[in-house]
């Protein structure tokens, strides 16, 4: 495979991902139609999300502005996933895109950051519950923008963050196992006596072992979740990004042992709700059906042509989840 078909290729495989991010995909498929290799990805990402930054400077409204801003966050983050990124700059870039929008949109918004996280808290101030929506191993609080939307039109206030080893953080910070102890500082910063919690992907593991562990989760959701990793199983790609987030091989080899439910499903007692997609099939990844069957209060929705983060599948899932969240924080009919 030449240079050129390797970047189509790779193209390809994150063609639902962004597409299910929010990326129109007809200018998806016009940047990287161009690509002549992959370490044109990140540089071709970084001039789109800027065009938006351009387009939010020249807006006739303030709410046009806003969306742009919004674009340009999306496409910034998504240039974070080259295999070969420049250190931190469009993790950087997609942040400062962001909190750019909000301040916008949402000034009502709020920046709040702690020790390990940072983030923004949407939604109203007297919201009858309190979502909080964690990212995976690449992703990003810039990644899940229309989950966002979806829980806030359900009348609740939701904080997007960033981890340690996540999003703005990467550059400065590590993945760690212990990702509960992130959340309950999260939880505090916030002062809210419970809350909902989704996390997606590698995202999907902490927010399962956060609710087996942080007595304050309520309700719990898990998007393409695993259940265990197998390190030697794990395809060179993924193992290279774990690495790079982690600190190191032999840091990423070990966090990948402690990323283990088996012994914390059972003590999971919030509702749980465990979205797989059966397309989703990647070495050394167990997907979460035994995590729903293992949970006490724990419900499996798998949909059979979902692929991972299931961005070819959002009318099948998405209102479930936010329903799920909604009716099990607040009481409120689903």
């Amino acid at each position: 495979m030449n240079t050129r078909e390797f970047a189509a290729a790779f193209a390809a495989a994150q063609w639902t991902r962004a597409t299910g991010a929010g990326i129109d995909p007809h200018e998806y498929r016009r940047v990287t139609d161009g690509l002549t290799s992959v370490a044109d990805w990140e540089p071709a990402f970084l001039r789109t999300g800027h065009t938006y930054l351009q387009r939010a400077e020249n807006a006739g409204s303030s709410v046009s502005a806003g969306e742009h801003l919004l674009t340009a966050a999306r496409w910034f983050h998504l240039a974070t996933l080259a295999p070969y990124p420049q250190a931190g700059r469009a993790a950087v870039e997609a942040d400062h895109a962001l909190s750019r929008a909000l301040t916008v949109l949402e000034p009502h918004a709020r920046r709040v950051s702690g020790e390990g996280f940072t983030g923004w808290l949407r939604g109203p101030s007297d919201a009858p519950g309190t979502v909080v929506v964690v990212p995976g191993l690449d992703s990003a609080k810039e990644e899940f923008l229309d989950l966002v939307s979806a829980l806030l039109a359900r009348g609740l206030a939701v904080f997007a963050m960033d981890g340690p080893g996540q999003g703005v953080l990467a550059a400065t910070t590590t993945l760690r196992p212990d990702y509960e102890q992130v959340v309950g500082r999260v939880i505090d910063a916030l002062g809210v006596a419970c809350i909902g919690l989704v996390g997606l992907s590698l995202g999907g593991y902490f927010a399962a072992r956060t609710s087996a562990l942080e007595p304050r989760v309520a309700a719990a959701a898990t998007v393409s979740g695993p259940f265990r990793l197998d390190w030697e199983e794990l395809p060179p790609p993924v193992r290279e990004i774990m690495a790079r987030r982690a600190g190191g091989t032999d840091a990423a080899r070990d966090f990948a042992r402690h990323a283990d439910l088996a012994a914390l499903a059972p003590r999971i007692t919030a509702p749980l709700l465990v979205v797989d997609g059966g397309q989703d099939v990647i070495p050394g990844v167990t997907n979460g059906e035994a995590l729903a069957r293992l949970a006490p209060n724990g419900t499996y929705l798998s949909i059979p042509h979902g692929d991972h983060l299931l961005g070819n599948a959002r009318p099948d899932w998405l209102p479930h989840l936010t329903d799920h969240i909604t009716h099990t924080l607040t009481g409120a009919p689903a």
